[in-house]
């Protein structure tokens, strides 16, 4: 199966392009630019020397769509995180609203049955409701992303998998608010001070489990317009400093800031149903494996 993924080259993409092409599938990455610095980090040059990689802007509607040909599956990842899309909100809508529509468009263009998208945790609010309720532009952008997919399967017949990670950590992670527990991780390797800007509780996935059930999400039969709620461990950012000093004793880590403002369900039904054999790495695994990838790094 050739597989389109847009945003392939940012540290989720670099996952996923590793993920395939270990799961006997052909990558085609899209993004803005041809940087594979991420997927070097990830899946090594050789891998990242040898793939397809078209240099466009998922906002143009034509180049996405010119993108897909000849690929059997879309994977969209390319999007602005929270801090993007506060700074410049009509660049957000274009990247995050637009270019999902592009992505179904090229699907639909090319007689895909399904779409595979990354949504956000992002949609909630801080109140812990179940409902969707985004305090953010991101959160409100993603939110309007869920919507479009359902309406391309009423519409086109299109079904669509939208995953909702909270916090996704490990190796090659480096930007974002939530990126704190790995960042700690990356210094606590190398011997260096951090501090996570971030406290409170908050869902951890590791990314290895996100690129996995992305590359199930396309193998599947989907009927359907499906949201997820991909739900790893929860954790306090206190524990996350603790499971690090463990790992690296006399590790100089701490945290500070306040809570991210966000609380996500803590159960989900779509991904019992869907993902019966869910079983994410425990966060204290995680981060160990995290530290020894930097370790190995050095």
């Amino acid at each position: 199966m050739k597989i389109l993924v847009t945003g392939g080259g940012g540290f989720i993409g670099a996952w996923i392009v590793r993920t395939i092409i270990c799961g006997g599938h052909t990558p085609v990455v899209l993004d803005r630019a041809d940087d594979r610095r991420k997927v070097v980090e990830i899946a090594g040059s050789d891998i990242a020397s040898g793939l397809e990689w078209i240099a466009t802007d998922i906002a143009d509607t034509d180049a996405v769509v010119t993108a897909a040909k000849g690929c059997h599956r879309i994977i969209h990842l390319a999007g602005l995180l929270t801090p993007a899309c506060k700074a410049d909100p009509v660049l957000g809508a274009r990247v995050n609203l637009i270019g999902t529509l592009n992505a179904f468009l090229a699907a639909r263009a090319h007689g895909m049955p399904s779409v595979v998208y990354m949504s956000s945790a992002g949609v909630f609010g801080p109140d812990g409701n179940a409902e969707p309720h985004p305090v953010t532009l991101y959160g409100a952008f993603k939110l309007a992303s869920e919507h479009s997919a359902r309406a391309f399967m009423e519409d086109s017949g299109i079904a669509s998998i939208g995953f909702r990670p909270y916090v996704v950590y490990g190796p090659g992670r480096d930007g974002g608010l939530s990126a704190g527990p790995t960042l700690a991780c990356r210094a606590a390797a190398r011997g260096e001070a951090y501090t996570m800007p971030i406290t409170g509780a908050f869902d951890m996935i590791h990314v290895k489990d996100v690129a996995a059930a992305f590359l199930d999400a396309v193998r599947m039969p989907l009927t359907d317009a499906h949201v997820v709620n991909l739900i790893g461990h929860r954790a306090t950012a206190e524990e996350v400093v603790s499971s690090i000093r463990n790992a690296v004793p006399g590790a100089r880590i701490d945290c500070a800031g306040e809570p991210i403002p966000i609380d996500s369900p803590r159960s989900d039904a779509a991904l019992e149903t869907l993902f019966p054999r869910w079983t994410p790495i425990g966060v204290d695994d995680g981060l160990r494996a995290t530290i020894d990838f930097y370790r190995e790094t050095l």
